[in-house]
């Protein structure tokens, strides 16, 4: 694996629990959580639960991020803000054209792709694994205040400052040469 780590420059976070029951911790996507242009891949964002956040927690934010795509800037693949603080579960599917399975108030920013909604892994064949950091960001803010067509470092570049906790669950995905 690459030692790209996407938090080392970010400021330190409490630590709690994200878990799935679509993909394990450092297990490779299901099919279904690949890119629709992958044979088998049908784009459909991951089941997502979490517990333990931080006192104070007003909303949380989910992004799944690709550190090994070959840009020079990595890959943003799904980015969901302003969940409120009541919410700790998005089913599977979630991440849909419509944003049909998130909780009232809560949006899909465009991902690299410029879509708003989940965009499965789609590695380019034959450059080994890559990790996919999906990521619920406890923040202590019930509306982080950035516009639907924001650009994923837009919010994380509006979040760094309102970050109490971070819940991290690593996928992997590679395509075959």
């Amino acid at each position: 694996m690459r030692a790209n780590d996407p938090f080392a420059r970010l400021p330190e976070a409490a630590s709690f629990t994200v878990t799935s029951t679509t993909v394990t911790e450092g297990a490779s996507w299901p099919p279904e959580q690949f890119s629709s242009g992958v044979p088998g891949g049908k784009d459909i964002s991951p089941q997502l639960s979490w517990r333990g956040a931080p006192e104070g927690t007003k909303s949380y934010a989910v992004t799944v991020y690709d550190p090994d795509a070959p840009t020079g800037s990595g890959f943003w693949h799904w980015v969901v803000a302003d969940i409120p603080a009541t919410v700790t579960e998005l089913p599977e599917g979630a991440g849909d054209d419509t944003g049909s399975g998130l909780p009232e108030d809560a949006f899909q920013l465009p991902n690299d792709a410029r879509a708003a909604r989940f965009i499965g892994a789609a590695p380019p064949p034959g450059h080994g694994p890559h990790r996919y950091f999906v990521v619920v960001h406890a923040l202590d803010v019930a509306s982080i205040g950035v516009p639907a067509d924001a650009t994923p470092a837009v919010l994380g570049f509006t979040m760094s400052s309102h970050i109490l906790g971070r819940a991290v669950l690593t996928a992997t995905a590679q395509t075959p040469a």
